[in-house]
């Protein structure tokens, strides 16, 4: 009897230690342990961030995006006579307007300007360097000479003087755009015609002012 008592209190001793030993170790297991968050929890803060594909790559058969300035790829052009004894063509639907013997074709940052006059010696570009270089200067806003040089035109030579300006001022809002020219000066039997083209720096119109130039001809 007395035996089976002691066995009893060894046995009730043995559960309680080994209870306790249990909930230390779930307790210590418990602090030690990261704690998971849902949202800004650790695991999310140091996740790398999803890769996606946004699904807007360049279709080859989309329609061409015209930037301000530049003449379209599918521009249309015709021919135009002028009285004073040349043609040439410009891009279709383009206002015109005729002051004297100076006409210009112009839509929106482009414009073309043709003007006849009479010199006895056809232009070099010292000439144009030493004369109209400055007058340019003089009554272009914001003129900025890039180049003066001579270039081959199927209607024969040019001089071609390459410079920036600012257009004329807005009528609505006052402001000037920015704009590159060229300027052409084609010559033959005490004739002068000078082709001016512009368009808003930057646009790609290398093309179509090549089309316009090259298609200059004489017609008396």
């Amino acid at each position: 009897m007395r035996r089976s008592r002691a066995l009893l209190i060894s046995a009730a001793v043995a559960i309680a230690v080994l209870a306790s030993a249990c909930g230390g170790s779930s307790t210590r297991s418990s602090a030690g342990a990261p704690k998971s968050t849902s949202g800004s929890g650790t695991t999310a803060a140091t996740a790398a961030p999803a890769t996606t594909t946004s699904g807007t790559g360049v279709d080859p058969n989309a329609p061409e995006v015209v930037a301000p300035g530049d003449i379209p790829d599918t521009q249309v052009f015709v021919p135009v006579t002028m009285p004073e004894g040349y043609s040439l063509s410009v891009p279709e639907g383009w206002a015109r307007s005729t002051s004297g013997t100076t006409t210009t074709f112009a839509d929106h940052y482009n414009s073309i300007s043709t003007t006849s006059t009479s010199v006895p010696a056809a232009p070099t570009t010292a000439s144009v360097q030493a004369s109209e270089v400055p007058q340019l200067a003089r009554s272009v806003p914001n003129f900025a000479l890039v180049s003066v040089t001579t270039v081959q035109r199927a209607a024969g030579p040019a001089v071609l003087v390459t410079y920036r300006a600012g257009s004329a001022p807005d009528p609505v809002t006052g402001k000037r755009v920015a704009i590159d020219v060229e300027r052409y000066e084609l010559w033959r039997g005490g004739k002068q015609v000078t082709l001016t083209l512009s368009g808003a720096r930057g646009s790609d119109n290398v093309d179509p002012w090549k089309k316009v130039t090259e298609s200059f001809a004489w017609t008396a």
